[in-house]
């Protein structure tokens, strides 16, 4: 009797002064847009192997994700008419979601993130030539329409913060430039900064970007060459300066540069299959996602067309990459993404029913296959979070 009571006594003061063990869940969400779902997994930590838990409505072409930066929210826009933005809610202990509020948003986007404090939410509109901010409210949720919409070049396709929360970066892959803004996070404004963008090479069509977690330089993802241009960042004015560009695709792929495709409709059933203007018939690259792991080491960037994902390193103080290697993967890769520890890498296909989780090699960033999960159809976004 006296041992029992010393042990709960013991267990009531270590759960007051924290010492408790607690064990934080990783959940996986992926976006289905043919289903209009979103697909929930638990992430083993040991393993990295996936467990499905459910799916959740959200609507047809349901795509781009990201999670609010300091609550466990997920923010889903869907590109079938009317144009929206969920948020949904997610529950620490099962990875559940929970719709919380719809916002209209102004055109089809394909690409949404938040400013750094969660205040705002961003989105970019490829068909629409346009972003979009919009404002989110204490709780976390986007009940309101755009504060602002900016007009761009041909085809924004990504829009992002950097680390400062001072500057915004969007990608016109049909103008081949990238534009630069001063951001006020009072106000959620967007404001040109100068110059108002930066040009690439032509053809190259910058799509999707990652920012070095020093804040140093940004990487732009280029769909047409499979190119990764570094630009390095001006800590004061926000500025870009380019300063290398690295090959993701082999020479000996076969494979040509691409053209701009069309534009994902409203009333489409699916993304996958996006025509290629003027196509000649023979194979082009059609590179979509470029991940950076949280230490900054090691880069990774999808080609739809051969359905690879490359590896590059990063070289420390100067931020410049080598191309590696490529891993075969799921058909037409849209999406990966690496979990918050680096440790594992998951990767979808829009013409596969299945997507993969790999390890990371912490010392060479080689990439293992974990396992594959089942999905739902046109799998082309994911996001990852621990919980506690």
């Amino acid at each position: 009797m006296r041992k029992a009571l010393r042990a709960s006594v013991a267990c009531l003061a270590s759960c007051l002064l924290g010492t408790m063990p607690v064990h934080a869940k990783t959940f996986v969400y992926v976006s289905a847009a043919e289903d209009g779902v979103i697909d929930r997994y638990e992430m083993d930590p040991g393993s990295g192997a996936l467990a499905p838990l459910g799916k959740t409505e959200a609507g047809s072409l349901v795509m781009p994700m990201a999670l609010g930066p300091d609550k466990p929210l997920l923010y889903a826009a869907v590109r079938s008419q009317p144009f929206r933005v969920i948020t949904y809610a997610i529950e620490p202990a099962s990875g559940a979601l929970e719709q919380k509020a719809t916002a209209p948003l102004p055109d089809s986007m394909p690409y949404v993130a938040t400013d750094r404090a969660g205040r705002f939410l961003f989105t970019a509109s490829y068909g629409g030539d346009k972003v979009a901010v919009s404002p989110i409210d204490p709780d976390g949720s986007v009940r309101s329409g755009a504060l602002q919409v900016v007009p761009t070049g041909k085809n924004a396709h990504a829009i992002l913060a950097d680390r400062s929360n001072r500057f915004v970066y969007t990608t016109n892959l049909g103008s081949d430039q990238v534009l630069q803004y001063r951001f006020d996070a009072a106000s959620g404004a967007l404001a040109p900064n100068d110059p108002p963008a930066v040009q690439v090479r032509p053809g190259n069509g910058p799509r999707h970007i990652a920012l070095s977690p020093d804040n140093k330089h940004l990487y732009v993802l280029c769909e047409l060459s499979g190119d990764v241009i570094q630009f390095g960042i001006d800590g004061e004015k926000g500025t870009l300066t380019e300063l290398d560009s690295i090959g993701t695709v082999p020479a000996d792929s076969g494979l040509v540069p691409g053209v701009a495709r069309a534009p994902v409709s409203a009333t489409a059933a699916s993304g996958a299959n996006t025509a290629a203007g003027g196509d000649d018939g023979r194979p082009k690259i059609w590179a979509a996602d470029i991940q950076i792991t949280p230490d900054g080491r090691f880069v990774y960037a999808t080609e739809r067309t051969k359905s690879r994902i490359a590896l590059l390193s990063v070289a420390p103080g100067t931020g410049k990459l080598a191309y590696v290697r490529n891993y075969a993967t799921e058909e037409q890769p849209r999406g990966i993404r690496v979990d918050p520890t680096g440790r594992y890498l998951v990767a979808t296909g829009e013409k596969s029913d299945r997507i993969s989780a790999y390890r990371i090699d912490g010392s060479t960033g080689e990439l293992g296959l974990v396992g594959r999960a089942p999905v739902g159809r046109d799998a082309n976004w994911v996001e990852i979070v621990d919980l506690p």
